[in-house]
């Protein structure tokens, strides 16, 4: 079957695109106000900058740094701390925040008897406190590099009560 030929002689799709004149877009600033449809159209809400850091990191906001600040004082003053940490000069002293008798150790916090360094850490249970003759200090409230001139770098803390606590 012979295909017919139309004598159709409309633009139809023999048009030229705008390409020439910079595309539709250019087209539609030959024949509108682009500046003023720009400016009155509704633009709608800016979209939101998706920041997960907030979901990644944990709220410290109500947290006090150095758990034990008002519970504690300087191992600076304690002159059997003086004897015992002779490696420490009293500027590393002053750092050391050892926690007063009565003082409640935080569940599952780490700590360290500065008076049994033998011992080694430990992590705390609930319920327990500095008794008298512990000189506790939580790993929270010193510099890394000052716990592990204290501890030793390769010692992990023990899960268990140590002697003389009270609780």
């Amino acid at each position: 079957m012979a295909r017919r030929r139309s004598s159709d002689r409309s633009a139809g799709d023999a048009r030229q695109p705008y390409a020439d004149q910079g595309g539709p877009e250019a087209r539609h600033a030959q024949t509108h106000d682009v500046r003023r449809e720009a400016a009155t159209n509704p633009k709608g809400p800016e979209p939101e900058v998706e920041d997960f850091s907030v979901d990644i990191a944990p709220d410290t906001s109500a947290v006090e740094l150095g758990g034990h600040v008002e519970e504690s004082s300087s191992a600076a003053g304690d002159k059997a701390l003086h004897q015992r940490l002779r490696m420490l000069d009293n500027d590393e002293l002053a750092r050391i925040p050892v926690l007063q008798s009565g003082a409640r150790l935080e569940q599952g916090g780490t700590y360290l008897d500065l008076g049994d360094l033998e011992r080694g850490p430990f992590k705390a249970i609930g319920g327990q406190e500095a008794g008298r003759g512990n000189r506790y200090v939580a790993k929270r409230d010193l510099d890394y590099e000052l716990w592990n001139r204290l501890v030793g770098q390769d010692r992990e803390p023990e899960v268990e009560r140590p002697a003389g606590a009270s609780g």
